[in-house]
């Protein structure tokens, strides 16, 4: 049997079974995962009844029929509240890293933020004025 040796940047080398040992926790933690996928989605398929009523399957908040055609048009209204949404998530996201870092940045940083803030503010109370978070 021939051992195939590693070199490392160490200048040690290190044997294909060293190596293969080394990976051992990652392959047992991947099996114990995917053995628990497969016997929560069977648990689940033995356990859970499937028998929808009629309200189960009716109209959702979304305001359409769920079987449906599916190239129906879409009202613009369902776009416009996903563009807000993204548009305040983002502005969390840059809220996360700003807060963790303010003492370091300063008061340049601070007024930046202030004024990021402002114009989200003044965008928020437009579309307000707007009507464009009224629902009919």
């Amino acid at each position: 049997m021939v051992v195939q040796h590693l070199g490392l940047p160490d200048g040690t080398e290190m044997g294909m079974e060293e190596l293969l040992t080394e990976y051992l926790p990652i392959l047992i933690f991947i099996g114990i995962a995917f053995v628990m996928a497969i016997a929560m989605v069977t648990a689940s398929l033995i356990v859970g009844p499937s028998n929808p009523d009629p309200e189960k399957t009716s109209t959702y908040e979304c305001g359409f029929e769920p079987f449906d055609d599916s190239r129906s048009k879409f009202d613009v209204r369902f776009y416009l509240v996903a563009i807000l949404f993204i548009i305040f998530d983002l502005e969390v996201a840059f809220l996360f890293p700003w807060a963790v870092s303010l003492s370091g940045i300063g008061l340049f940083g601070f007024w930046s933020m202030m004024i990021f803030l402002g114009v989200l503010t003044i965008g928020f109370v437009y579309e307000w004025r707007k009507g464009a978070l009224e629902w009919e």
